[in-house]
């Protein structure tokens, strides 16, 4: 019995970690694969076979995973969200708020965590707006992520508020409409892709933008 005993506890421990990677080579080998596809082909015309031959992977993982097209496509743009940094955008730019008195200087810091998001972001929005046109899924899916955008800002909103930073007659509710519009992927079409402003040009004028329209005209100068 003793020799039993020690023999189990002397196996080793089942360890997952080999197994866990493989699934988040998989995972992203599928994501790589599908934005491709999607942009090359456009959203209608890509199968979910053709990205499983591309991954390397099975119909069934790609389904089980993410649920087909419209799956696929919302975790293109939940890992555009990311943005380019180690630390996903939305952890940079609370902690802005919680580093930074400086109303102008949050601001500014948005626009830039803003631009990066949105230059990321910006092909899987475009395919889920030209999508949206003749898919009610993805129309869907385009009006759930406005939504949910719009709620982000109206927390940033109400930090501003809470703080005492926004100019006298401007509600919340306006606060998040500005911020909101800023972070569109509208204003970055018609002035990146389409009138080719370079991204530094762009985050400036974002922050110049909500600045001059949200905080008090009375500030301090260089403020």
């Amino acid at each position: 019995m003793e020799r039993i005993l020690a023999d189990v506890k002397g196996k080793r421990r089942y360890d997952a970690s080999g197994r866990r990677a493989q699934a988040r080579r998989n995972r992203e080998a599928i994501l790589d694969a599908a934005e491709r596809q999607f942009l090359e082909g456009g959203y209608a015309a890509t199968t979910v076979a053709a990205i499983a031959r591309e991954a390397g992977v099975s119909v069934e993982t790609i389904y089980k995973g993410f649920g087909g097209k419209p799956g696929l496509v919302r975790a293109l743009f939940d890992r555009a969200l990311v943005g380019r940094g180690p630390v996903p955008a939305y952890l940079r730019a609370d902690a802005v708020r919680d580093q930074e008195s400086d109303p102008a200087a949050i601001m500014r810091e948005w626009s830039a965590i803003a631009t990066e998001v949105t230059s990321t972001a910006v092909p899987v929005l475009l395919l889920m707006r030209s999508a949206a046109a003749t898919d009610a899924e993805m129309a869907a899916l385009v009006a759930a992520t406005d939504d949910a955008r719009l709620e982000r800002m109206r927390h940033h909103a109400r930090f501003l508020a809470e703080r005492g930073h926004l100019r006298q007659g401007v509600t919340v509710e306006e606060a998040a409409d500005v911020l909101w519009t800023s972070s569109s992927v509208e204003l970055y079409e018609l002035l990146v892709l389409r009138r080719g402003w370079p991204l530094p040009r762009y985050a400036e004028f974002l922050a110049d933008y909500m600045i001059g329209t949200l905080l008090p005209r009375d500030r301090p100068a260089g403020a």
